[in-house]
């Protein structure tokens, strides 16, 4: 298990946000490098990134929302055990949310809704010829909030975004596998040619299968850096 004290120079620098503990934090929780069970010190934390202590509670907040750590009154914050019936059940509810988007956004998306989505379908592959993954997964988040904003429900849309909250660190990782944004783009090439098709079913079946892929990428990432850990 990695040092909570330690400072690694290479991903700090002034201005350190809360976004940017937490994403370091949750990749270390999802890769293993913070073991479940670990209580996270606020005082150690806000010592490593050069913060006060505020900023780290506000962070403590938003793992505890995405299941990555226990915080409880007078218990202190632990890091969970993410187990992969859990993490397979959460994608398995993500992928069922975001078929149906993808099937009502097929009936319901509007010409300039769907002319959006296209454009920045096309606007992705760049990213994807520039062996770009951070650009990727910006182009990633804008693609299925289109799906959610495009179904017109604002309840489906809602749930879907309380879940993509919840796996959002499980769903970053993915992108560390190679070649999975190339594998990305096509997988959203068919949810777009459903969806520009009117073909409601195709749609919701193009995005189940893809959210299920995101699902296998990032268990692969995940039981690699088990398997490190192990070896270390």
């Amino acid at each position: 298990m990695k040092n909570l004290s330690a400072i690694s120079p290479a991903k700090l620098r002034e201005g350190t946000t809360v976004d940017d503990m937490l994403s370091i934090l949750a990749d270390e929780i999802i890769s293993g490098g913070i073991a479940p069970g670990t209580k996270l010190d606020a005082r150690v934390i806000a010592e490593r990134f050069a913060v006060s202590r505020t900023p780290v509670r506000e962070m403590f907040g938003h793992l505890a929302a995405m299941g990555l750590v226990d915080k409880r009154p007078n218990r202190g914050v632990t890091v969970v055990d993410i187990t992969d019936d859990l993490l397979l059940a959460m994608y398995e509810a993500m992928s069922e949310l975001e078929a149906a988007c993808a099937r009502l956004c097929a009936l319901r998306m509007t010409l300039e809704e769907r002319q959006s989505l296209l454009r920045l379908h096309k606007e992705a592959l760049n990213a994807v010829r520039d062996g770009s993954p951070n650009d990727y997964e910006v182009f990633n988040h804008e693609f299925h909030t289109h799906l959610y904003e495009g179904s017109h429900s604002p309840y489906l849309r809602d749930l879907a975004l309380a879940t993509r909250s919840r796996l959002k660190p499980f769903r970053k990782a993915q992108f560390r596998m190679p070649q999975r944004p190339s594998l990305s783009w096509q997988e959203h090439d068919a949810i777009v040619a459903a969806i520009l098709e009117g073909d409601a079913d195709a749609a919701a079946r193009a995005t189940r299968s893809h959210v299920m892929q995101v699902s296998i990428s990032t268990q692969h990432y995940i039981d690699e850096h088990r398997a490190d850990d192990h070896e270390h």
